[in-house]
C-alpha cells in the first residue's frame, strides 16, 4: 500500500504581534508550520517576535501593511477595535482569484462577519478564538495546546480552522455568529472578572493587617482547591462554605465586616454573588427555610 500524502500546512501570516499573536505565532510554529510574514504596529516589535520562531520571510510595520503578499492563510490577532482597519486596507490590496486565501481572526466577541468586505473578494472569512487567558506569550504558547477554540464563519474557513485546532492538540467547538458576544461574556465572566473579585479578595484581607503579596500567597491556594471541586463537580456540589451550610449569623457577620465605606464595592459584591450560591445551595438540598432568611438578609 503506497504511504499516505501528507496534507500540505498553509504558509501562514499573522497580522497583531501582541500577546495572542505572538503565543500563537510560536504554538504554530511549533507545530511545523511556516509564519511567513509577520506585521506590527512597529516593524521591531514584529522582529521581537521572529526571534521566537524561524525567520519569517517577511515583517512589516502596520502601515505597511498593504504590501503584505497574498497567504494560504492570514490571521488577524489585533485588538477588535483595530479589525475594521486592517479589514479596509486588505479589502484593497489585489488578489489573484485563482489563489485561495482564508482570512480569520482571534476576536472573542466579534463574529466572522467583521471581514464581510473580504468576503466579496472570494476570500473565505472565519474567527477562531481560544479559550486561554495569555498573559504571556511563551507560557500561553503552551497553553494554546490542547485548549478549547470557538470556530465559526465559512465552511472553508471552519475547515481550515478545526485542522490547525487539531494540530495544536486542541478541541474545536461552534456557535451561531450571533452568539458571538455572549460567548465572548461568558468567558469574560469565568476569567477577567474572575481576576477582578480575586482582587477585591485581597482588598478585603488587607484590611485585616497583611501585605497584598502575603494575601496572594494565602488564597491562591483556595482558588486552586476550588477550581479542582469544579474538575469533579458541577457548581451546586462544587460550592463550599458558607452558602453552601446555611450559616445565617456568619453572613450577618460578613455584612457587619463589610459595613465599612471602604469596602462598599466588597459588600456589593458579597450581596450579589452571595444570592447566586444561595441558588446554587438550593439545587443541592438546603433547608428552605434557611434560604429564606439569607435571602432576606441579602436584601436589607
Amino acid at each position: 500500500m503506497p504511504p499516505v500524502k501528507e496534507k500540505r500546512k498553509p504558509k501562514i501570516s499573522i497580522v497583531g504581534t501582541g500577546r495572542l499573536g505572538t503565543a500563537l505565532a510560536i504554538a504554530l510554529a511549533s507545530k511545523g508550520y511556516t509564519i511567513d510574514s509577520l506585521v506590527a504596529r512597529h516593524r521591531e516589535r514584529a522582529l521581537k517576535v521572529a526571534a521566537f520562531i524561524d525567520p519569517p520571510s517577511l515583517v512589516l510595520a502596520a502601515k505597511h501593511l498593504y504590501r503584505l503578499p497574498p497567504a494560504d492563510l492570514l490571521i488577524i490577532a489585533t485588538p477588535d477595535d483595530e479589525i475594521a482597519r486592517v479589514v479596509r486596507t486588505l479589502s484593497e490590496v489585489k488578489l489573484n482569484p485563482r489563489k485561495k486565501c482564508t482570512v480569520l481572526h482571534t476576536s472573542g466577541a466579534l463574529s466572522s462577519n467583521a471581514l464581510s468586505p473580504l468576503s466579496e473578494k472570494g476570500v473565505a472569512i472565519g474567527s477562531i478564538h481560544p479559550m486561554v487567558a495569555v498573559s504571556d506569550p511563551q507560557t500561553g504558547a503552551r497553553s494554546l495546546l490542547n485548549a478549547y477554540w470557538c470556530i465559526e464563519g465559512d465552511r472553508r474557513a471552519v475547515l481550515l480552522a478545526r485542522d490547525l485546532v487539531r494540530d495544536l492538540e486542541g478541541h474545536s467547538f461552534s456557535i451561531a455568529a450571533r452568539d458571538k458576544p455572549l460567548y465572548h461574556a461568558s468567558a469574560i465572566m469565568a476569567s477577567g472578572n474572575l481576576v477582578a473579585l480575586f482582587d477585591v479578595a485581597l482588598e478585603m484581607l488587607s484590611h485585616c493587617g497583611l501585605t497584598r503579596s502575603e494575601s496572594q500567597r494565602i488564597l491562591l491556594p483556595l482558588v486552586e482547591s476550588t477550581v479542582h471541586n469544579l474538575e469533579e463537580n458541577d457548581p451546586a456540589h462544587a460550592l463550599t462554605g458558607t452558602f453552601a451550610r446555611g450559616d445565617l449569623q456568619t453572613v450577618e457577620r460578613h455584612l457587619e465586616a463589610l459595613s465599612s465605606r471602604k469596602l462598599a464595592t466588597a459588600r456589593d459584591l458579597y450581596r450579589l454573588l452571595g444570592r447566586r450560591s444561595l441558588e446554587l445551595a438550593k439545587k443541592n438540598g438546603l433547608d428552605p427555610r434557611a434560604f429564606k432568611r439569607i435571602a432576606k438578609t441579602l436584601e436589607k
